[in-house]
């Protein structure tokens, strides 16, 4: 029987509690979603016939603040995917110390095969069925796989449209001219970057020789790659749902992009000026690029992508989690044995997040920073939970995964604790 994605979740949690000394009430309520919605789109096609299509939001926890979480458009969309997602938001934004709770949303749906029209019409009518349950102070969605600025426009314009006056702050994510934060494009991908910077600092890798594996070549994948080869490093695979491509010299990823953004897909060229041509590269799988003998590994694709079956066949010496979910807990058990370390993804990705609080803020106070500063507000953020989950890691003697989930629920276990569990009130003390 398939294992469910929330119970695998679940399983990371039931082992960094063991760590901490917080009353046994904290588990229960955080492995218990606040609530779940589940709504029937209709959307009236460009021929005029009429689909519907099913969308979720679910609301995990929200005892550090309003939650916060993206919406994706996939076939695969389910309701046990999205609650998993938003229980790892609920832990990403503890990590990180801002004050959200975690959410998720989806509609399943193949959003390549909508025209423009259809897929305006399916965003806007999403939120008119959940705008009861969102909210700035309630909570704020943004875009994840197959959504973008756009497509958060027209929700956030939709959502004032309803209740009658301008309201940035219940999306972020969106275009900067509609209040969206300059550095959030980036910010998944960039927040991964000082995730690397610092690990490299303290396993003191030297960019010109550390091999990198990227499997996902998407808005995250492709900035993450670009910061480091920037830095110098040897970007030496890539991928798409389409396949991989290795060659061990490295590409230049600046070449990669333009071929991605001009074909739509991952190929071997290098480009010089206005011309581009192809150079000779090895065509793998997705699955052969995991198993590449790298220095770090980055999925940034989708999540269960290292399982029992193929962990052992891992050669890469540490892997960064730019993707939600993409190591199960039983191939967690196998790498950690073969003493390959995981920056996991409620740290390595929450730069998304990080910047889409920054986002918020800005559309609150009416107040808009420049690039320099959100990069430094960024990296000051980053910087400092690597460096706090990377020593409690050594502290308790345990991987850098299970370090920041302890690093996290005992964060929002001092929350739920100052509101009072079943060891306070069975006490019976009235102060």
């Amino acid at each position: 029987m398939k294992t469910s994605l929330f119970d695998d979740a679940m399983r990371r949690l039931e082992t960094a509690i063991q760590y901490t000394d917080l009353d046994p009430e904290i588990a229960l309520r955080v492995g218990t979603p606040k609530s779940c919605l589940q709504v029937s789109i209709p959307v009236r096609r460009d021929d005029g016939t009429l689909d519907f299509f099913t969308g979720y939001r679910v609301r995990h926890d929200d005892t550090r603040g309003p939650t916060k979480g993206g919406l994706r458009y996939h076939p695969s969309v389910s309701l046990d995917e999205v609650k998993s997602l938003a229980f790892w938001m609920t832990f990403k934004c503890a990590v990180v110390g801002v004050p959200f709770g975690g959410a998720k949303g989806g509609i399943s749906v193949d959003a390549k095969s909508l025209s423009p029209m259809e897929l305006e019409r399916l965003s806007r009518g999403f939120i008119r069925l959940v705008a009861d349950f969102i909210g700035p102070d309630v909570d704020i969605p943004a875009p994840d796989m197959y959504t973008n600025e756009r497509i958060m426009g027209w929700m956030m314009d939709e959502y004032s449209t309803i209740r009658r006056r301008h309201l940035p702050a219940v999306i972020t994510g969106k275009p900067v001219s509609m209040g969206g934060s300059v550095g959030r494009s980036d910010a998944t991908g960039r927040g991964a970057y000082y995730c690397i910077r610092e690990l490299a600092n303290r396993q003191k890798l030297d960019p010109a020789s550390t091999r990198i594996a990227i499997q996902g070549f998407g808005n995250a994948g492709q900035h993450v790659a670009r910061l480091l080869h920037k830095d110098g490093y040897r970007i030496v695979a890539v991928s798409d749902s389409q396949g991989a491509i290795y060659r061990p010299e490295g590409f230049d990823i600046p070449s990669l992009i333009r071929g991605k953004e001009e074909t739509r897909h991952v190929q071997a060229v290098y480009c010089d000026g206005a011309l581009c041509h192809a150079i000779d590269a090895t065509n793998l799988t997705n699955e052969e690029l995991l198993e590449l003998d790298v220095d770090i590994l980055i999925p940034a694709a989708l999540e269960n992508q290292i399982t029992s079956a193929n962990a052992a066949r891992i050669k890469a010496k540490h892997i960064v989690e730019v993707a939600n979910g993409p190591i199960t807990s039983e191939a967690d058990a196998v790498l950690c044995e073969n003493n390959i370390e995981v920056i996991p993804d409620i740290l390595a990705n929450a730069g998304g997040v990080t910047v889409s609080y920054f986002e918020w803020l800005q559309n609150r106070s009416g107040q808009y920073w420049e690039l320099q500063e959100v990069h430094e507000k960024l990296q000051r953020i980053m910087s400092r939970e690597f460096g706090l989950i990377y020593d409690l890691a050594l502290e308790i003697k345990t991987d850098m995964r299970t370090a920041a989930y302890v690093h996290a629920i005992r964060r929002i276990g001092e929350t739920m604790e100052a509101k009072g569990t079943s060891t306070y009130f069975a006490n019976g003390k009235s102060h």
